[in-house]
């Protein structure tokens, strides 16, 4: 993942509405869910849900696929996985870390 892939990311989950579908896809895991089993589940209404789950496709965050006459949504586990090691990649300095209640502990400072 680069710079410009990370920011797009980062921007589509900067929205609470986004933030939470995402986190419903990601829960539901690889068989997905439709548009009206997200919208009944998050309570939130289909035109804007649609708005959102389109943002989410154009940042590579979630994938679409037609499956007769409905549409699937998953996570993209691997963008999803990208983002959190780019995120992570120089992490204290290269060294192991250690993460307590208040901080991460370097184990290499």
């Amino acid at each position: 993942m680069n710079e410009t892939q990370a920011v797009s990311a980062l921007s589509a989950l900067a929205h609470a509405q986004r933030l939470r579908v995402f986190r419903a896809l990601v829960v539901a895991g690889p068989e997905g869910l439709t548009p009206s089993v997200l919208a009944d589940q998050l309570d939130v209404a289909r035109n804007a849900l649609s708005f959102h789950l389109k943002e989410l496709a154009h940042a590579g965050l979630v994938t679409v696929e037609q499956q007769g006459r409905n549409l699937i949504y998953r996570a993209d586990f691997s963008r999803m996985n990208g983002l959190l090691g780019y995120l992570t990649e120089h992490c204290c300095q290269g060294g192991t870390c250690e993460v307590t209640d208040a901080s991460p502990a370097c184990t290499s400072c």
